[in-house]
C-alpha cells in the first residue's frame, strides 16, 4: 500500500488531508442530487462547485507545479473552478456557477478521488519541504473555510425553497444556550492584538501590534431573538434615524422588516433552520443579521458595535464562537502587512476594501478556526452567514 511508504511527518499530513477532505463529503451527504447545482443569488455557490474548487486548489498549487509527470484530470476545470485568482487565468464568472449542469456531480466526485489518489502518491514519493508544508496547510485551511461556506450556502438554498426542506431534522447544530448578562469594563491604555505563537494563522492576522483604546464596556452576551424582536416591534425598520444612509437604502430596496429566514406565519414568528421551519426561540442569539441591521440595533439601544481591537482584547472575558460578531471596524491591513508573491498572495489582501470585520466564529466554523485573532470579513449587506450582535459603549 502507498501509505506504508510514507514517512511519519508525511503520514501526519496525510491523516489531516484525509480527515478534512472527508468532512466536505460528509456535509453534502444529506443533499439530493438536485441540490448540488442551485445558486439562488450571486453570493451563494452551488455545493458541487465548492467540492470542485477545493479539489482544484490542491491540483493547481500542489500537484501541477511539484509532481513531475502529473496529468490534470480535465484541462477545462481550471476555467470552471478557479474562484478569483487572476494569476491562474480566466474563469467562470461567479454569477454563472449555477449554470454548470456539467461537469456532473458524479464527475466532480471522480475528480476528488483522482486528486486524492495523486496526493497520496505524491506524499509517498517526496519529503515535504517547509515551503510546501505551508502550502499544504493553507490548502487544508482553505477547504475548511469552504466547509463553513458549504453549510451556510446549503441553508440558503434549502431555506429559499418554498417547501422549506430540512437539512438535518434531528440535529441541534444551531442551538445556542443562555449566556451571562451584563457589561464588562476595560480601562484606557495600550494593548496588543494580532496572532502570536505557534500554529497556523492567515496572513491578515499578522503582525501583532500595539493599539491605544479609550476606556470601554462590552456586553458579555449576544443579542437574543427576543431582544431583536423588541427593536422590530418598536418600528426599527421604519425609523431612518438608526440607519446608515447606505443601510437605509438597503431597507427600502429590499423591503426589509426582519432577519433573514424569519417568517410571520399565522400570527407567530417562524424561523428556517437546518432542522426546517420551526417556531422562533426567543432566548437564542439572533442570527443572519447584516452589518446595517447590527449597527441600527446598536443605535436604537443607545450603544454601538465594538471595534475589532476592543473585541479581541475583551474576548478572554466572555463566551464566543456561536455567531460571527459584527464589529465597527473596516477590513484593512495591519501595520507591516505584506502580500506574498504569486497567486497565494491574492488570498486575503486584495479584499481589503469596502468590507467590515467580523470576529469570533459560528456554529458552522470548523475546529481549529476559532481563534480570537481570526479576522473574518464580509460586505455590509450580507446576511447569509451565522452572524450576530454584541454591543459596546
Amino acid at each position: 500500500m502507498i501509505e506504508e511508504n510514507i514517512l511519519s511527518a508525511e503520514k501526519v499530513l496525510l491523516n489531516s488531508y484525509r480527515q478534512i477532505r472527508n468532512r466536505s463529503v460528509e456535509i453534502c451527504k444529506p443533499l439530493a442530487i438536485e441540490d448540488y447545482v442551485v445558486q439562488p443569488v450571486v453570493d451563494v455557490s452551488p455545493p458541487k462547485w465548492h467540492l470542485g474548487h477545493t479539489t482544484w486548489f490542491f491540483e493547481t498549487f500542489i500537484l501541477i507545479p511539484n509532481f513531475e509527470g502529473y496529468e490534470v484530470f480535465d484541462p477545462q476545470y481550471n476555467f470552471v473552478f478557479n474562484s478569483y485568482y487572476e494569476t491562474i487565468g480566466a474563469r467562470v464568472i461567479r454569477t454563472d456557477r449555477g449554470n454548470l449542469s456539467r461537469p456532473s456531480v458524479a464527475d466532480i466526485y471522480r475528480y476528488r478521488e483522482y486528486v486524492d489518489e495523486k496526493i497520496f502518491a505524491f506524499l509517498s514519493q517526496h519529503t515535504i519541504s517547509d515551503d510546501l508544508n505551508i502550502l499544504f496547510e493553507l490548502g487544508l485551511n482553505h477547504e475548511q473555510q469552504h466547509q463553513e461556506l458549504l453549510l451556510t450556502d446549503i441553508k440558503f438554498i434549502l431555506g429559499h425553497n418554498p417547501l422549506f426542506p430540512p437539512y438535518d431534522e434531528h440535529g441541534d447544530l444551531e442551538k445556542v444556550g443562555i449566556q451571562k448578562t451584563g457589561m464588562i469594563s476595560f480601562p484606557e491604555g495600550v494593548y496588543e492584538i494580532g496572532f502570536e505563537g505557534e500554529g497556523f494563522c492567515f496572513d491578515n492576522e499578522l503582525n501583532r501590534h500595539k493599539v491605544y483604546l479609550n476606556d470601554f464596556e462590552i456586553s458579555q452576551s449576544l443579542v437574543t431573538n427576543d431582544e431583536y424582536l423588541e427593536f422590530m416591534n418598536s418600528g426599527g425598520y421604519t425609523d431612518f434615524r438608526h440607519w446608515h444612509a447606505e443601510g437605509w437604502d438597503w431597507v427600502k430596496e429590499n423591503n426589509a422588516a426582519a432577519p433573514l429566514y424569519w417568517h410571520f406565519v399565522d400570527g407567530a414568528w417562524m424561523q428556517y433552520t437546518l432542522k426546517g421551519l420551526i417556531e422562533m426561540n426567543p432566548e437564542e442569539a439572533v442570527s443572519h443579521i447584516n452589518f446595517y441591521e447590527a449597527a441600527a440595533y446598536a443605535s436604537w439601544k443607545g450603544m454601538r458595535l465594538p471595534t475589532e481591537a476592543e473585541w479581541e482584547v475583551a474576548s478572554e472575558h466572555f463566551d464566543w464562537g456561536k455567531r460571527w460578531e459584527w464589529t465597527g471596524s473596516a477590513y484593512l491591513p495591519y501595520p507591516g502587512f505584506k502580500k506574498v508573491a504569486g497567486a497565494v498572495g491574492e488570498y486575503n489582501g486584495k479584499f481589503m476594501v469596502n468590507q467590515m470585520v467580523l470576529r469570533g466564529a459560528s456554529i458552522a466554523t470548523p475546529q481549529g478556526h476559532s481563534r480570537n485573532t481570526y479576522r473574518n470579513f464580509f460586505h455590509a449587506r450580507l446576511q447569509w452567514q451565522f452572524t450576530g450582535i454584541r454591543l459596546a459603549r
